[in-house]
C-alpha cells in the first residue's frame, strides 16, 4: 500500500527481556516501516536495544529516540553509531536530545548550557561520522579526535535532534538532519515546529503519538487515556500552544487533583486530537492529516494491551 509517510511503532520500554526480540520481529513481519527504541532513565539502554533488534530483523529501519547528550562522551557515542551503521547500513536513525531535565539532574548530567552542549554535540557526532577531526568546544571537550577510516560507515546515518521548544527546534534546523517530536504530535504542532525549524535544506520530521486501535472507537479512546496523563505539565507547553483548546486544556489541568483524574476527565474530542485513537479508518485519517501537515514519519506508541497486530490494522 502506498503511503504519504512512514509508519513506525515504538518498542515498549518495559518489555521483559524475552519479549523484546519477538516484538521486533513481529513488527518487521507486519510491515511497519520503522521501529523506534527509547532510552528512558531506569529502563533499557538505547544502543544495546538498537543493536539487538537490528540483528534480529532483516528489513525494518531502527531509530534510537533518543540519546541524551549529557550522558555520553560525543566521541564514544559516534563510535557506537558508526558501528551500528557499518553492521546494518541504511537501517539506522539516531536521535540525540537534551534528555528530560529531571532525569538528567538526578544523575548529575544536566549541563550548565543545554543549548550550547546540544549544538556542539550534534556537530561533533556528525563530523566524526564523516571522518573529520573534531577540536575542543566550549562544552564538548574533544581534542583532535577522529574515527579510524576502517571503522567509518559507508553510508553516514541521519542524526536527528529530539527537541521541543522554539530555540531547540531552531538549533535542530541549523545542525541536525531531522527532528524527533515527542508526543503529542498534532498537525498544529507539526506546522508550528516546521516553522521554527526553518531548515535550509531537506529535514526529516518524526513524530511520536500514543496509539490505540479498536473496531469500537470508544474502547480505543479509553485505552489511550493513560498515555496522555502527563500532557499539560510544563515540558509539554510547546505541544499545546498551537491548539485551539489550549486555554481550556490548561484550566482543566489546574482543576484536577492529579494525573489520573486529569486523564479520566479529558473530553473524547481532545483525546482523539492528542493521540492516534479510534477505528482503523479513524487512525488512518488522522495519519493523513499529520503527513499533510509535514510529518515524514509517524511513530505509534502502543497503549496498554495494544499488540503490534492490532496497531498494524492501520497499515
Amino acid at each position: 500500500m502506498s503511503r504519504a509517510g512512514s509508519i513506525g511503532i515504538m518498542l515498549p520500554r518495559d518489555l521483559g527481556g524475552a519479549e523484546v526480540l519477538p516484538y521486533a520481529r513481529r513488527a518487521d513481519e507486519l510491515g511497519f516501516d520503522e521501529l523506534w527504541v527509547v532510552e528512558d532513565l531506569g529502563f533499557h539502554g538505547g544502543i544495546a536495544q538498537a543493536a539487538a533488534v537490528l540483528a534480529a530483523t532483516g528489513r525494518i529501519r531502527v531509530g534510537i529516540g533518543l540519546l541524551p547528550a549529557g550522558a555520553r562522551n560525543a566521541a564514544f557515542a559516534a563510535m557506537e553509531v558508526a558501528t551500528l551503521a557499518r553492521l546494518f547500513p541504511g537501517r539506522v536513525d539516531v536521535g540525540i536530545g537534551h534528555g528530560m531535565p529531571a532525569w538528567m539532574r538526578s544523575v548529575g548530567a544536566w549541563p550548565a548550557g543545554p543549548l550550547t552542549l546540544l549544538e556542539e554535540y550534534l556537530r561533533a557526532v556528525k563530523a566524526l561520522l564523516r571522518g573529520e577531526v573534531v577540536e575542543r568546544g566550549e562544552l564538548v571537550a574533544l581534542d583532535g579526535v577522529r574515527l579510524e577510516e576502517a571503522c567509518l560507515p559507508e553510508h553516514v546515518p541521519p542524526v536527528l535532534a529530539g527537541v521541543r521548544g522554539p530555540r531547540s527546534l531552531a538549533l535542530s534546523g541549523r545542525v541536525a538532519d531531522g527532528t524527533v517530536l515527542a508526543e503529542p504530535t498534532t498537525p498544529e504542532y507539526v506546522r508550528a515546529a516546521l516553522g521554527q525549524v526553518d531548515a535550509p535544506g531537506p529535514h526529516r520530521l518524526v513524530g511520536y503519538n500514543a496509539a490505540a486501535v479498536d473496531p469500537d472507537r470508544a474502547v480505543a479512546v479509553e485505552a489511550v487515556r493513560d498515555g496522555l496523563a502527563w500532557i499539560g505539565e510544563p515540558d509539554w507547553a510547546p505541544h499545546l500552544a498551537p491548539l485551539p483548546f489550549a486555554d481550556e486544556f490548561a484550566a482543566l489541568r489546574r482543576e484536577c487533583g492529579g494525573r489520573e483524574e486529569f486523564a479520566r476527565r479529558l473530553p473524547e474530542e481532545w483525546v482523539r486530537r492528542l493521540a492516534l485513537a479510534g477505528t482503523p479508518d479513524d487512525v488512518r485519517a488522522r495519519l493523513d492529516e499529520l503527513f499533510a501537515a509535514g510529518l515524514d514519519s509517524a511513530v505509534l506508541i502502543p497503549a496498554a494491551g495494544q499488540t503490534p497486530e492490532r496497531l498494524a490494522t492501520v497499515l
